[in-house]
């Protein structure tokens, strides 16, 4: 299975318009198992109440079936059940908690897309991404504001960002590389998924995918790439007057310039960039500041 990934990133990285076919041909055994030893054993279960040691125990046998099921399309997201996380602010964060099944299918699809998007995302973007740290993107940011002369900053998150996540947007993004019906069919349970609320309700997003799901870290990367990445690459950089600089880590970045005209400029205009994609900033950190 190792070599399989390792062919689709190599005709990733070779052939940069390429879109791929017969991804959800690969969802099997073997790399159901791989995704297996990849899950997190300590987390809390899903909605079935199934926990890891649970499933473990038949876990050939719920390999097998899950397997088949995916082969006769009959493979069914089960709801998210969402729990509230405390914050050090005194808030809380919203926290969506699949089942054991659906974690190790998310991860193998998870598997696929990074072994494409991994060789288009750029090098300022750290969150999310193998051999890449939230230590790494300070040190660089570090780095470059010491020597490279950047004297503005523009810090800003994004409101709600895993909220906020415009479905239709996502899929015309994953069809850029994925010419594979039944693998976008997939992913598109996984953001139409039923959620069932604290007070034990149920609800279906129109927008976001689940926080705590294994797959939407990388969707979460495959969005931001497309909606801010390149667009700060190709469209922003070369308007500068002098240097500008992108750091991305996961949903929060900071953007560097060497004038400061141009920190002023990338400040109108973001937000009309991001609205494009349904997304907001929080205006709490949405300021341009000299260093």
């Amino acid at each position: 299975m190792t070599t399989a990934l390792h062919a689709i990133a190599f005709k990733a990285q070779s052939h940069p318009a390429h879109r791929f076919q017969n991804l959800y041909g690969l969802l099997n055994s073997n790399l159901l198992y791989q995704s297996w030893g990849q899950l997190n054993k300590q987390a809390r279960p899903g909605i079935d109440g199934v926990t890891t040691e649970v499933y473990r125990q038949g876990l050939p046998q719920n390999i097998q079936c899950l397997h088949q099921r995916l082969c006769d399309k009959r493979y069914r997201t089960q709801a998210i059940k969402r729990v509230l996380i405390p914050k050090g602010n005194g808030k809380q964060r919203p926290l969506g908690l699949p089942t054991v099944e659906d974690k190790r299918v998310q991860q193998s699809v998870a598997q696929l897309l990074q072994s494409i998007w991994e060789q288009d995302f750029l090098p300022f973007s750290y969150g999310y991404r193998p051999r890449k740290s939230a230590h790494q993107a300070v040190h660089s940011l570090g780095l470059n504001l010491q020597f490279k002369g950047y004297g503005y900053i523009v810090e800003a998150d994004f409101k709600g960002f895993f909220d906020q996540l415009d479905h239709d947007w996502l899929l015309r993004m994953l069809a850029l590389r994925i010419d594979d019906k039944a693998l976008l069919t997939l992913i598109k349970q996984w953001l139409k998924v039923r959620v069932q609320t604290p007070d034990g309700k149920f609800s279906k997003a129109a927008a976001g995918t689940p926080q705590g799901g294994v797959i939407s870290p990388v969707l979460a990367n495959i969005y931001l790439h497309y909606a801010l990445d390149l667009w700060f690459e190709k469209k922003v950089k070369p308007r500068m007057r002098g240097r500008a600089m992108l750091i991305r880590y996961a949903d929060d970045y900071v953007a560097a310039f060497q004038l400061k005209t141009d920190a002023e400029r990338f400040y109108r205009v973001l937000p009309q960039r991001l609205n494009k994609f349904g997304l907001q900033l929080a205006p709490e950190k949405n300021v341009p500041e000299a260093l």
